[in-house]
């Protein structure tokens, strides 16, 4: 049995990395939730680049949940700005609920397919 949060979304996450990788056509977009923000990360991961980034430090105040879908609809802005329009969702371990729903969600609104 696993001791830890950590250890158990550590295990989790590279059983989903295996699959999960971004090319220059459809990079990843990466998710990373904190006790107090979220961020979302744009990756090309045949060169090792991040492309775009965004965070919710520094938004207009509201819930969590509210906070996590203007991130992803920042990082959707961005994403189209940058003929960016398909990528590949990686939850990093997370569940996909909650946060890590609504920042999916709140990029596909903005108009990215994944």
């Amino acid at each position: 049995m696993i001791a830890s949060k950590t250890r158990r979304r550590n295990k989790i996450k590279q059983r989903v990395r295996k699959r999960v990788f971004g090319t220059s056509e459809t990079p990843r977009l990466s998710v990373f939730r904190s006790n107090k923000a979220i961020y979302a990360q744009i990756i090309d991961d045949t060169k090792g680049v991040t492309l775009l980034a965004a965070s919710s430090q520094g938004m207009d105040k509201g819930t969590k949940v509210e906070m996590a879908a203007q991130v992803g609809k920042a990082i959707a802005e961005k994403a189209k700005a940058n003929g960016i329009e398909q990528v590949v969702f990686d939850r990093n371990g997370y569940l996909y609920h909650g946060r890590v729903q609504s920042l999916a969600e709140g990029a596909r609104e903005g108009g990215l397919k994944f």
